[in-house]
Order: C-alpha cells, then sequence, then structure tokens
C-alpha cells in the first residue's frame, strides 16, 4: 500500500517537526499564542520600549540609519505615553467635577434651605444666598424662600460701604421681595417683606423716589397686619413710618407735593402707639426699645427717651441690624 505508506511518513515528520514552525521554517506559532497583556500595560512605555529593544536587536542589519529609526520610534512612544497619562488625568478630574454637580442637583431644595439657615443664624448671608438661590432654581415661588433671599441681600447691603452697591443689592432685595408678595397673598412676611426692604432702602434713595416708597410701605404694613395683628416687626415698621413722616414740616410737605406728589401723613403719637404693641408683643427686641426712645426725643420727652434708648444699648445683639440700630440710638442720645 504505496499510499498508505507515503502518509505514515509524513505523520512521523510532521510529529518531529518543532512546534510552531511551518513551511520553509517560518514561525508562525507566536503570532497566534502571544500572551494576553493586561489593557493597563497597552499604554505602559517601559513595556512597549522593551519590547522595541528585543524587535529591534533580531534584526540582522544595522547602522546608523537604524539606530535614527530606533530612537525616533522610542520618542514617538515616550510622547503616546504622556499623552495617553494627560488625557487620563483629566478624563478622571472631569468625572470628579460631574459628580459634584450631579450630587449638588440632586440635593431637594428643603435641604438646601436647611442648610442656608444654619449660615443664616450666624448672619453669613455669603454662605447662605448661594444655597438658597440653588433651592430657588427648583421652588421659584416659595414665598418662604424668596423672603429668606431677600433678608440675605439685605443683611448684605448693611456690609457693604459703597452707596451704589448698598443701592445695587438693596433693588435685588426688593425685587425678590416684591415676588415674595405675590406669591404668597396670605402670607404676613411676604407681604411685609416688600416694607422692610424699602424701609431700609430709604435714606439712599433719591427725594422723589423717597416719595414715591412711602404709600408702598404703608401698603405693604397694612397687608400684613390683615393677615397676623401680632407681628410685632409690622407694628415697628409702622410706627418708623408714622415717626419719620410725622417729622416733614407742612412747608416741605407742600414742596414736596408740588414736586413729587401727594405725601402721606403721619402721626408720631400714633408712632408711639404702634411701637408700644411691638415691645408688648416682643420685649426682648432692642430695636423697639431704642426706636420708641427716637419718637420721645421727637415729642420732647427727653428723660423717656433716655431710659428707653439705654434699656436697648444695654442688650445683647442678636440680629444682625443691632449695631445700626443701637449706632442711631447713641446719635439721638447725643443730640439730647
Amino acid at each position: 500500500m504505496p499510499g498508505n505508506r507515503a502518509a505514515a511518513r509524513g505523520a512521523i515528520c510532521r510529529k518531529n517537526q518543532p512546534v510552531g514552525v511551518g513551511r520553509g521554517g517560518f514561525r508562525y506559532e507566536r503570532l497566534f499564542r502571544q500572551p494576553t497583556k493586561p489593557i493597563a500595560r497597552r499604554f505602559d512605555s517601559r513595556w512597549i520600549i522593551e519590547w522595541l529593544r528585543r524587535s529591534r536587536g533580531k534584526q540582522r542589519k544595522g547602522g546608523a540609519k537604524t539606530g535614527r529609526m530606533r530612537s525616533a520610534d522610542l520618542s514617538i512612544v515616550f510622547l503616546r505615553d504622556v499623552l495617553m497619562k494627560s488625557l487620563i488625568f483629566f478624563a478622571v478630574a472631569l468625572a470628579a467635577l460631574l459628580l459634584v454637580d450631579v450630587g449638588s442637583a440632586t440635593e431637594s431644595p428643603a435641604v438646601l434651605v436647611e442648610k442656608g439657615k444654619a449660615f443664616e443664624r450666624k448672619f453669613q448671608a455669603k454662605d447662605a444666598l448661594p444655597l438658597y438661590l440653588s433651592a430657588e432654581k427648583v421652588d421659584p415661588k416659595n414665598p418662604e424662600l424668596l423672603v429668606r433671599i431677600a433678608r440675605q441681600y439685605r443683611y448684605l447691603m448693611t456690609d457693604a460701604s459703597d452707596t451704589q452697591e448698598k443701592l445695587r443689592l438693596g433693588h435685588l432685595a426688593l425685587d425678590y421681595s416684591t415676588r415674595a408678595a405675590a406669591c404668597g397673598p396670605k402670607d404676613c412676611d411676604a407681604q411685609l417683606a416688600p416694607a422692610i426692604t424699602l424701609g431700609k432702602m430709604l435714606p439712599y434713595l433719591p427725594t422723589k423716589e423717597q416719595v414715591g416708597a412711602s404709600p408702598r410701605i404703608k401698603e405693604s404694613v397694612d397687608k400684613a397686619l390683615a393677615i397676623d395683628s401680632r407681628n410685632d416687626t409690622a407694628w415697628h415698621v409702622l410706627g418708623r413710618w408714622n415717626r419719620v413722616l410725622a417729622e416733614v414740616s407742612s412747608a416741605k410737605r407742600f414742596v414736596a407735593g408740588l414736586i413729587y406728589g401727594q405725601l402721606p401723613k403721619g402721626s408720631i403719637e400714633e408712632a408711639e402707639q404702634d411701637m408700644k404693641k411691638a415691645i408688648a408683643l416682643n420685649p426682648n427686641r432692642l430695636m423697639h426699645y431704642i426706636e420708641i426712645g427716637r419718637i420721645y426725643a421727637q415729642m420732647g420727652r427727653k428723660q423717656e427717651a433716655r431710659e428707653f434708648i439705654n434699656k436697648g444699648l444695654a442688650m445683647p445683639d442678636t440680629e444682625k441690624d443691632d449695631p445700626e440700630t443701637k449706632q442711631r440710638g447713641r446719635e439721638t442720645l447725643a443730640k439730647l
């Protein structure tokens, strides 16, 4: 059986042939049995450089040209490795930033407001305001939140030294106060917010705007007291409004009426009664005592003015505007 014998001889030759050697002695085994490298090593410059050295060492032909090519190859590999590591670094940094943004975005308005309150209790408006503004993006018609935002702008207004900056912050506060009043028709604090903001802005406004602000303050206070007649802040604002307008002489009132429009009338007696109600409702606020002392000073009752102002000055600061209020009290005492 010649065919069978030839097949047997071929099988024996193939059996004795080295593994991985094909026809013509070509070693194909390494091409198909390369050990699998971890993904991270594909971008490891040391491994690639070593591989290039081994590959170049097996070449028979060398020389200056080959050396230059090897150097160029190594440089390219090195640069590629640097670029890959840079890209990985920036990718990780970007992912971290995105995770922070996503974390902030997932916080509910209630959580943001509670964090803001913690700063507000310490009168840290710069820290509280960004949290409230973030909550506003999700809940833009919440009157309580809008009132808090307006308050932070008023706090920043107190801290500002430049008049123009005070007015800029005041107008921001007024915008949020007006929005709060519109969104909370049954919310006492929301209705009172425009009056508080305008009252704080009044000394820095031009005369025409002061005249225009006066009826707006009265309207705001009346709405607040119609909702809650036991709000001591509302009675305080009304008392100050009456005191300031009662101080305007008939001549000034007449001129202002001709140029700027009708100026509302105030009563110093009503101012006293308003402030007494504020003290009765909340006797722990120094601003009530200093303000009624200023009312008595305007009425010529100097002894009572000193007593109430000194009582307010002796109380500890508990509110943002307390230092400013005490300063007004000292100025009044100096004039008695």
